[in-house]
């Protein structure tokens, strides 16, 4: 398959993934960077020529696929595109920015922290992305292209006066980023938090960040390393192939642990609220599973 014939097949939403274009992507990789590249650019500077159309998917797949080629040319574009206003990023991105963004930013990163902490820093930049910027740190932490203490060090800077103390979902995520990496240092600033009620007890109340600490930091960490939202993007066709969005028949052995089975990229419905059941299936609420995607 042709570079013409790819691009053409991506940029299209269609009942059937088109798995032949993504493979030829990944086999044609330096050819088609490039291109990617071009088309996320193009994401931004015509974001609401390419929503009007409806049907648009070539930045999804861009995204992807640049993340699994740890491509860091992509990480600035990536980054423009999440600030992208929220209704405009909604509507071009759908459950894409919960249950995936965080793990595409750690992806072409290449373990720089400017764009990410732009975005999470940012009182413009919608709550949910800031949410998932701050997830992508922990998954740094995973992957080992950061340490824990730096990263801790950084949400330390969060919780003394680089966040408005004022709730938003950026709080909670900060909460519950700090305690997957095991709160100690932190539990004074979490119970400040709590205290100046800038966390939703509806999200988490503090007696989980007390059950963590007793847990001990090996046992957290350790359950954190097995965590499957905390992964880099390694195959875009496993990512994506199993979305609900494509009415292909996938095999049960070929659908990731990531809770993307349920993704339909065009929300017909509000946001999944926190405390409903996560649409990926577990039976967790949503704070608890695939919330920080």
């Amino acid at each position: 398959m042709d570079k013409t014939e790819i691009l053409s097949q991506l940029e299209r939403g269609s009942e059937t993934f088109p798995r032949a274009a993504v493979e030829a992507a990944v086999a044609q990789r330096e050819e088609i960077t490039p291109d990617l590249l071009r088309i996320l650019e193009d994401s931004v500077d015509r974001a609401p020529e390419l929503d009007a159309q409806g049907d648009y998917m070539g930045h999804l797949y861009a995204m992807f696929l640049l993340a699994q080629f740890r491509e860091t040319r992509a990480y600035p574009l990536v980054v423009r595109f999440l600030s992208l206003p929220g209704d405009l990023l909604d509507s071009l991105g759908g459950d894409f920015v919960t249950q995936f963004s965080g793990r595409i930013l750690a992806s072409v990163c290449g373990g720089e922290l400017a764009g990410i902490q732009s975005l999470i820093e940012n009182e413009a930049v919608d709550e949910w992305v800031r949410g998932a910027a701050l997830a992508s740190l922990v998954t740094l932490v995973v992957v080992k292209q950061k340490s824990r203490e730096e990263i801790v060090d950084y949400f330390g800077s969060l919780f003394r006066g680089k966040l408005v103390r004022e709730w938003s979902h950026v709080w909670d995520a900060l909460v519950g980023c700090t305690t997957d990496l095991y709160p100690a240092e932190l539990l004074d600033d979490i119970r400040r938090a709590y205290e100046e009620e800038l966390v939703d007890l509806g999200y988490m109340g503090f007696n989980y960040v007390e059950q963590d600490l007793a847990e001990g930091r090996d046992r957290i960490l350790s359950k954190l390393a097995d965590n499957p939202h905390r992964r880099l993007v390694d195959d875009t066709v496993a990512e994506m192939s199993s979305w609900a969005y494509f009415r292909e028949d996938t095999p049960a052995n070929s659908i990731p642990d990531s809770g993307a089975g349920a993704f339909t990229f065009k929300r017909a419905a509000p946001k999944v609220g926190r405390n409903e059941p996560c649409p990926c299936g577990s039976g967790k609420k949503f704070k608890k599973c695939c919330l920080h995607g």
